[in-house]
């Protein structure tokens, strides 16, 4: 094990590199589906700084080798982003890569593709300082997660062939310890009617007027969903609403709502389909309750698609993998981090919720600046989780 103080300071000494390349990161644009262009880039940063191997598999993840020793550990950073949204919002180019001497600003700063920048010299520091050891490392930027959150590692595990024991995701804690999150899942509920002239609706059966209710049961329901002393409550809201109508002078024969479920401990798919189908409003409209598929087309123009249920995970804070965490935040803070959980769902649905594999986040930033106007990293977060990401293999192999 290398002395805390000769980490810090090694990294210290990449902080040019490290600042130099994020910026490039935030100046490459990449929405979900169009993350081609970043790969490229993060690639070449990868080889100049001497891993292994470097891939790029099927879906177009690029996946960073260190070592073949016996310990598996995969680390995960997502590196598409959301839009823009209004440009005029933005106080400064969101493609930039604007750096004040102490943060970073634009989109992706803080969720999350600049974690591949403390996770590539993490890299470097342990080719640099001889922190190999029996295990190998897999550092992968994964592609569409903002669009379904899991697909991309499933793929990589079940499809690619990479088997790791332990996980690591890099969306931001703002250097704190998480070992869970609550699940999530998609659903719409359709209500059907019969249309006719808006100067006589008597004559029809409104679609909307029947979702009317079912929007306000649903508001209730959140109240009674269940609660979970570590991952909180479930939660449900309505995120969209539309309707079917011949025109603006007619009466709509087809409405349809999407929700948000946020699934907790013990929360499941059946659940809460079930929770939904059997509220009075929708067994009085005879309402369809369906969950939500995705599909798409990677840049490589890879076609895939999976269900948009995505199943809630923690691990045990006794647990090998959470302690190793709290070793290594410790050698990269100098401190004892807080050990606690994401409020939003992360591409762990995938490694921990669906396949079991141990799975614990630590990320530079803070999570409530993402999807906004004011994404920022700051490059001491940079160098401490580039510390993290180089002890903490030290701990598990």
């Amino acid at each position: 094990m290398l002395d805390p103080e000769t980490l810090r300071q090694a990294v210290a000494r990449h902080r040019g590199c490290i600042v130099d390349f994020a910026r490039r990161i935030v100046a490459t644009p990449s929405f979900s589906g169009q993350e081609g262009k970043l790969v490229k880039v993060i690639a070449a940063e990868m080889r100049k700084v001497g891993f292994d191997e470097v891939k790029v598999d099927r879906m177009g993840n690029i996946i960073g080798r260190i070592g073949r020793g016996k310990t598996k550990i995969m680390m995960d950073a997502h590196i598409d982003t959301v839009g823009i949204g209004d440009r005029t919002a933005w106080k400064w180019d969101p493609f930039k890569g604007k750096f004040d001497g102490k943060a970073i600003y634009g989109r992706g700063a803080t969720d999350q593709k600049l974690s591949m920048a403390s996770m590539v010299y993490a890299g470097k520091l342990i080719k640099e300082l001889g922190l190999g050891g029996d295990y190998t490392l897999w550092v992968v930027g994964s592609t569409l997660e903002e669009d379904c959150d899991g697909l991309p590692l499933l793929h990589l595990i079940n499809k690619e062939g990479y088997k790791p024991d332990y996980v690591v995701i890099t969306e931001p804690t703002d250097l704190k310890v998480y070992r869970g999150h609550r699940g999530r899942m998609e659903l719409k509920v359709v209500t059907k009617g019969r249309s006719c002239h808006g100067s006589a609706p008597e004559r029809g059966d409104n679609a909307v007027a029947k979702m009317a209710p079912i929007v306000a049961e649903v508001e209730a329901l959140r109240k009674r969903l269940k609660k979970d002393e570590f991952l909180g409550q479930g939660t449900v809201c309505v995120t969209s609403i539309e309707c079917k109508t011949p025109s603006l002078n007619a009466v709509p024969d087809e409405c349809t709502i999407y929700l948000d479920r946020r699934l907790t401990a013990g929360e499941t798919w059946k659940k809460a389909v079930k929770e939904i189908s059997g509220l009075p409003a929708v067994r009085r409209a005879k309402a369809k309750v369906e969950v939500l598929h995705y599909d798409a087309v990677c840049w490589t123009g890879l076609k895939v698609g999976q269900e948009k249920f995505f199943p809630t995970w923690v691990l045990p804070e006794s647990h090998r993998l959470v302690q190793a965490a709290v070793k290594a935040a410790t050698t990269a803070l100098g401190r004892k981090p807080v050990v606690d959980k994401w409020t939003f769902s992360t591409n762990g649905v995938a490694s921990a919720g669906r396949l079991g594999i141990p799975t614990v986040g630590f990320g530079p930033a803070n999570e409530v600046h993402a999807h906004t106007v004011n994404e920022v990293m700051p490059v001491e977060h940079l160098l401490k989780a580039a510390v993290f990401y180089a002890a903490l293999p030290q701990h598990l192999s």
